[in-house]
């Protein structure tokens, strides 16, 4: 019985508690939509006070507010209040409009900023997002053609050309743009969030289109571009035929420097409102491909592609005949080991390439490296060699027996031209291979110009060889002057006693006469040569004395004495060369060194304490043929004992 009552009463309990919760509520959306009537007669008069006093800042609240309180509460006994809130609705709507509009008229800036902040409480945010930025080119638009104007004023004093400044007039109508965005960021996000930029940004850039390409166009008709590359083509082609007068390399330089400034601070405005809409993170999905299209296809970009068109023709014309004129004014360089023209067409080189590749189009860098190529391996090889190649060059060098300073300055000067040159080639690659890490991500790109410099490592090569050829050609004109001592050697005997050893110690028979040859016909000319070229001179003039030797001392008869004279001559060579020059020549002496050690023994079997496993660190340049040809000049050795030799 009792435990029937319990659950009776349990029961009971949360009935009357859901009931009490039910009824609480109803009170409570009783005493909201109490409030909420009493809120709506609060709006009406604050509406009409505002009105009254002019204070639409107000007046737009308490409408904002009747608004977000009828959507809560919809009530078909507040539709009086609704009426007359419509209609002071409509009443502001004009009154923000017409004043909007006026202060547009008027460029009241402050004024317009009041207004257009009424337009969101008034639930009119697209229409004023498109009022105000109309405001907004219409500022930019007077700005630009204000410039412009006086820009084509300056243009038509023709004694002011050098005051007519494209670049800083398209600076000014990129730097208004930009600005137009940046500082009115908060208003157009109040409007119509993110969105409300990028349509922004995408109506602007149509004055981008009408004002920048207007400001193109002006910089190609005032500088003639298009007369200018016609007049380029019609030089390069009649230039065999007739010697014209071509245009002024100077003025060209000025005006490639216009063309990249001018297309580069397009690139710049480019890049950095995409990327302003890149960092929007709640834009429409359609907006932003569509702004993208607007700056890639746009009128703008169209024109600055023609402009530069232009500068592939202009940047060639430019190279060639700046390298062409450094070749003719060509001319010695006080305190230089090479001519003028190495510097200044390198100079040329490294300008037009970096010029390239500063426009970031790969077809660009690729044609100025085609024309880099083409110079260095035509007009400027040939100026490179045309020295070398001049008729009876030996006979001029010496006159008389004696070597001709100047003769042999503009010899040397050849040869360090081609030496300089070549690493010049090298250094021009390899700082245009850095740049275009830089300037082109793309692989694809990155390898077209790999195989273009690659042809650069090509020219170094050829210039290496030339300068080969040269020097070749200059030992040839020294080696004839050093043989007659070399061959006086063949008439003296190695045959010696004591005796005759001891007299040779003390009256050389032909080594300082040897030495004082190369002094006066190889030494003089270091001043002259650069490291490089001086010691591939030396070291080809060893290999003409080494060889020459190793001929003569094949054909003489030795004894232990003369071993050990040779012995001691090529350690003299040895020494005297390592001070003319510094890479090492002790490998050029080898064969005669190891020739003498071997004419240095006491006994044939003694070779083997040299030979095979126990050579040690010496490497044996002598083949075991030759081992025993010259063990066979030894007076005092038999020739069974070297044939017994097992090598």
């Amino acid at each position: 019985m009792l435990s029937n009552v319990s659950s009776a009463l349990a029961d009971q309990v949360p009935a009357k508690v859901r009931h009490l919760d039910l009824a609480q509520s109803r009170v409570q959306d009783t005493l909201l939509r109490i409030h909420a009537i009493v809120d709506r007669s609060n709006c009406l008069d604050g509406v009409h006070k505002s009105l009254l006093a002019e204070d639409f800042e107000s007046a737009a609240s308490y409408i904002q507010t009747f608004l977000q309180i009828d959507s809560k509460f919809k009530d078909s006994s507040a539709a009086d209040q609704r009426e007359q809130l419509l209609s002071s609705k409509k009443q502001l709507e004009g009154i923000a409009k017409k004043r909007l509009l006026t202060a547009v008229d008027q460029r009241d800036h402050p004024t317009i900023l009041r207004f257009i902040k009424l337009f969101k409480p008034l639930d009119l945010e697209e229409e004023g997002l498109q009022v105000y930025v109309s405001y907004l080119k219409k500022v930019i638009s007077t700005r630009s053609r204000m410039e412009f104007e006086q820009l084509v004023e300056l243009m038509e004093q023709s004694n002011n050309t050098s005051q007519v400044n494209f670049v800083a007039c398209l600076t000014n109508l990129f730097k208004d743009i930009v600005l137009a965005i940046e500082e009115n960021n908060e208003i157009l996000r109040n409007l119509c969030g993110e969105d409300g930029i990028v349509y922004a940004i995408c109506e602007l850039q149509e004055e981008c289109d009408s004002r920048g390409s207007n400001i193109l166009k002006k910089f190609m008709e005032y500088r003639k571009l298009s007369k200018l590359t016609s007049e380029i083509n019609s030089y390069q082609s009649n230039l065999l035929s007739v010697r014209a007068e071509g245009p002024d390399p100077r003025e060209i330089e000025l005006y490639l420097e216009e063309i990249l400034s001018l297309t580069q601070l397009g690139e710049d405005y480019t890049e950095y409102m995409l990327s302003k809409i890149r960092s929007l993170t709640s834009v429409d999905p359609e907006l932003g491909p569509q702004a993208t299209k607007a700056f890639r296809s746009g009128n703008f970009s169209k024109v600055s592609q023609d402009t530069t068109g232009y500068y592939v023709i202009l940047e060639g014309f430019f190279m060639v005949e700046n390298v062409r004129k450094a070749i003719q004014i060509d001319e010695h360089v006080h305190d230089s080991l090479t001519t003028s023209m190495v510097d200044d067409v390198f100079y040329v080189l490294q300008s037009c390439c970096h010029r390239a590749i500063s426009t970031s189009n790969i077809n660009f860098i690729i044609a100025v490296l085609s024309s880099a190529v083409s110079l260095l391996g035509g007009e400027y090889s040939e100026a490179l060699q045309q020295k070398m190649r001049e008729p009876n060059l030996g006979a001029k060098l010496f006159l008389g027996g004696v070597g001709v300073q100047k003769t042999g300055t503009e010899i040397a000067t050849a040869l360090n031209n081609l030496d300089v040159s070549s690493e010049y080639v090298l250094k021009l690659r390899h700082e245009i291979e850095e740049q275009c890490i830089e300037a082109f991500p793309a692989p694809a790109d990155r390898e077209r110009v790999k195989s273009w410099l690659s042809e650069l490592n090509e020219m170094s090569s050829s210039f290496k060889k030339a300068l080969n050829v040269g020097m070749e050609q200059l030992v040839g004109t020294v080696t004839p002057r050093i043989r007659p001592v070399l061959d006086s050697v063949a008439t003296i005997s190695y045959e010696l006693s004591e005796a005759e050893y001891a007299d040779n110690e003390l009256n050389d028979p032909w080594m300082q006469r040897l030495l004082h040859a190369v002094e006066i016909n190889v030494a003089w000319l270091q001043p002259a040569m650069t490291p490089s070229n001086y010691d591939t001179f030396v070291h080809l003039v060893i290999d003409f004395i080494v060889k020459r030797l190793e001929v003569i001392m094949m054909q003489k008869r030795f004894s232990q004495l003369g071993g050990l004279l040779l012995d001691r001559d090529a350690r003299m060579l040895v020494s005297h060369f390592s001070s003319m020059t510094q890479r090492t020549v002790r490998d050029k002496f080898s064969r005669l060194t190891q020739m003498a050690t071997i004419l240095n023994l006491e006994k044939v079997s003694e070779i083997l304490d040299f030979w095979g496993e126990n050579s040690g660190p010496m490497t044996w340049r002598l083949t075991p043929a030759e081992v025993r040809r010259v063990l066979g000049l030894r007076v005092d050795f038999k020739p069974e004992a070297i044939a017994a030799l097992k090598l």
